[in-house]
């Protein structure tokens, strides 16, 4: 792993569980997303969601890029053999998709390429009005590498992804959001705000049946309805068992707010 620091980390929050926050740290070029950072990225989001003490990420990058992709300086240096062998790119993109705990994709200006992957892995993305979206390898000889030929399409559906994919143009905010690419837009100056308050929001709430939430939704997006169905009932009844649906349901009828355990 590299010595350069290539993000920062934060904890923010009054509460017991905290919201850790992830910024990407290479302003000068953009976030570009090379080898040492995404080992950082790796260990932080790993790091996390081992932590107790955090309930939720959020990961950001800076005012004018979230990620403005790959770093093309070294990709240009591979070969097919050494592109192939070195597992290039994805041998240290896919840390994320083993975090249980919400990760929160706070994006302003770009995020193109690798850096638009990067933000449809996470469970939620908050759009600042600045926010560009698009995946322009086609116009580099080559096409994503992270997902974006499978995630887009899962995403936005087939005719837009195939306009981004094929064009390698760029979508704005309102784009994205009409097409689903993102949940919601807010203003560029409120981004970090909103987000860590949706961090607030889930760290108040119960460990047990957030991760199992999140579970049941990834279960949609990548199984068939009945397989879906099956992990969501298995969970809904195995959160009976829980502590927090006791206090949880208890709290309701007596009209208090729950103290969920952390």
């Amino acid at each position: 792993m590299s010595d350069e620091t290539f993000i920062l980390t934060a904890l923010h929050g009054d509460g017991d569980r905290k919201t850790a926050l992830i910024t990407l740290n290479r302003p000068k070029q953009l976030n570009a997303l090379n080898d040492g950072l995404m080992d950082q990225l790796g260990e932080a989001l790993l790091r996390f969601d081992a932590d107790p003490a955090v309930g939720c990420i959020v990961i950001t990058g800076s005012e004018k890029a979230f990620a403005a992709g790959a770093d093309i300086g070294v990709l240009a240096q591979h070969d097919f053999i050494s592109a192939y062998t070195s597992d290039l790119i994805t041998r240290n993109w896919e840390h994320i998709r083993r975090v249980r705990k919400p990760v929160i994709g706070a994006v302003a200006g770009f995020a193109l390429g690798g850096g638009c992957e990067l933000a449809m892995m996470c469970d939620v993305v908050l759009a600042a009005d600045t926010a560009k979206f698009g995946q322009p390898e086609i116009k580099l000889g080559i096409i994503p590498g992270a997902g974006g030929t499978q995630r887009l399409p899962r995403a936005i559906g087939k005719a837009k992804a195939m306009d981004l994919v094929l064009s390698g143009r760029m979508m704005g905010a309102e784009e994205a959001e009409r097409a689903g690419l993102v949940s919601r837009i807010v203003p560029a100056d409120k981004l970090l705000d909103e987000a860590l308050a949706l961090g607030e929001l889930v760290c108040a709430l119960g460990n047990a049946s957030v991760i199992a939430a999140k579970e049941c939704v990834n279960r949609a997006y990548e199984s068939t309805l009945s397989e879906g169905l099956m992990t969501e009932r298995r969970l809904f009844h195995a959160l009976f068992g829980t502590p927090d649906q006791k206090e949880g349901m208890d709290a309701f009828l007596a009209k208090r707010k729950p103290n969920f355990a952390r």
